[in-house]
């Protein structure tokens, strides 16, 4: 065999230090492609032809100095209007670790995006005007960082030096935030003064703030332990695709092959397949076309098993007495992010892993207020943006884990079958961490945030 159980280890310890996937957030001209930019720029991660078509395209609109913001706001409309629409994706990399950023729109309107952009990363930064301070858009992406169970939140209070960096000014903004995400369930959050536009600590620390002695963006963003406990998650595996060449060399070969959601799984272990139930033990591990012992998460592999059973794409495969409760019935709260609503009654497919089924909407019993989290019932539709929970009967068993276990496995889309339109992204079981009760208002008049 190829592979050890130390290798596995050594991977996992490995992976928690390379790689960190976050997400930039704050209400509209709060600064995020700004500090995007100071971030690419004074960590030596943009081009010579990039900087230099920054500072042309500054000059042309009147500015003295680069505007950084440019390197993020790559839609021509965005550089027009000052404003983030799409969800720009950016990589770099430090001596230290490898970065997928993903910039958020800031208007209400693009909240769906935000969403889109926060769902994979494991930090979220939360941008906040020092001027202005926590504002009901700061409130609504703290809580769809909340919803999205996004371990790390770092509040940064931006404009610092507007304020002339009194310490007051973000101890007060610092409190308050922090009060608010934690009643929300967000487990970590960390507040850091900054002047993107400056530079105060967002690269370098700031001799503007002798009073702040945390880390800087980047340095918080290299050092936060991002969790790859692979050993600790439930074991999952969705079936992609049934090898079975039947060809002189491997007559009788049948493997399954995939990419490993979460966990990892052993040969001689016994597995579950769902919804079947069946059940049967591993008898090989094919990975990058030699036999290994082990494979764990995010590994694309194929599974051999030593029962000959009906398996095809969209079945799941799970440890014995570790598998998920299959169901046709999903409560799951969804953010809605077409233009066209979704409604009671409305037929549409569950897209869950490699399984996409038929369904229907049954209820729609409640709308989010994210706001001040109040809850409006029975509003009978979403509409472009609404977060709200829905239950939906499927025509065939699923295997869902609660999206607080897994975010892999617990989460899934709701498709129009007309036209293959993403309708919503749903997660499974409870909305939030947080056990604390949240008002029901009668929603009589039309609402949409």
């Amino acid at each position: 065999m190829t592979n050890t159980t130390e290798q596995f280890a050594e991977f996992a310890d490995v992976s928690a230090t390379t790689l960190l996937r976050f997400a930039t957030a704050g209400s509209v001209d709060d600064g995020k492609s700004t500090l995007v930019g100071r971030l690419l720029h004074d960590s030596k991660s943009v081009l010579t032809d990039q900087l230099e078509a920054v500072e042309a395209a500054s000059i042309k609109r009147g500015q003295e100095a680069p505007d950084l913001a440019l390197l993020t706001d790559g839609l021509r409309a965005e550089r027009e209007q000052g404003i983030t629409i799409d969800v720009a994706y950016r990589y770099f990399a430090t001596a230290r670790r490898r970065f997928i950023l993903a910039d958020t729109p800031g208007h209400v309107q693009y909240t769906r995006n935000m969403v889109t952009g926060a769902s994979t990363a494991e930090l979220a930064v939360v941008l906040v005007d020092a001027r202005n301070g926590v504002v009901e858009q700061t409130r609504r992406h703290a809580a769809v960082a909340a919803l999205l169970r996004v371990p790390h939140v770092v509040l940064a209070v931006n404009k610092m030096d507007l304020v002339d960096y009194r310490e007051p000014v973000f101890a007060a903004i610092a409190e308050e935030f922090t009060t608010y995400a934690s009643e929300l369930g967000v487990p970590e959050i960390t507040a850091i003064p900054i002047s993107a536009l400056a530079g105060d600590n967002v690269v370098e620390p700031s001799a503007n703030m002798d009073w702040y002695g945390g880390p800087t963006v980047l340095e918080h963003l290299e050092t936060v332990p991002v969790s790859h406990d692979l050993t600790a998650c439930h074991a999952r595996f969705p079936v992609q695709y049934v090898i079975r060449p039947q060809t002189a060399e491997h007559p009788d070969y049948r493997g399954y092959a995939g990419q490993i959601a979460a966990g990892a799984f052993r040969v001689g272990e016994q597995i579950t397949v769902l919804p079947s139930g069946r059940t049967s033990t591993i008898s090989g591990i094919d990975a990058l076309g030699e036999s290994v012992d082990i494979a764990w998460a995010p590994q694309s592999v194929t599974i051999r098993l030593a029962d000959d059973i009906d398996i095809s794409r969209g079945d799941l495969l799970a440890p014995v007495g570790d598998a998920p409760a299959t169901s046709q019935d999903v409560e799951a709260t969804v953010c809605h992010v077409a233009d066209q609503p979704l409604a009671v009654g409305q037929r549409v497919l569950l897209k869950h892993t490699t399984r996409t089924v038929k369904a229907i909407v049954k209820e729609i019993p409640s709308r989010l207020t994210l706001d001040d989290l109040s809850q409006h019932p029975n509003p009978g539709q979403l509409v472009a943006n609404d977060i709200g929970r829905v239950v939906v009967r499927t025509a065939e068993p699923l295997a869902l884990d609660a999206y607080a276990d897994s975010r892999r496995t617990g989460s899934f889309l709701l498709i129009d079958p007309a036209d293959g339109t993403t309708l919503a992204a749903g997660m499974a079981g409870e909305s939030f961490a947080t056990t604390k009760a949240v008002a029901v208002v009668e929603d009589e008049e039309g609402w949409d945030f």
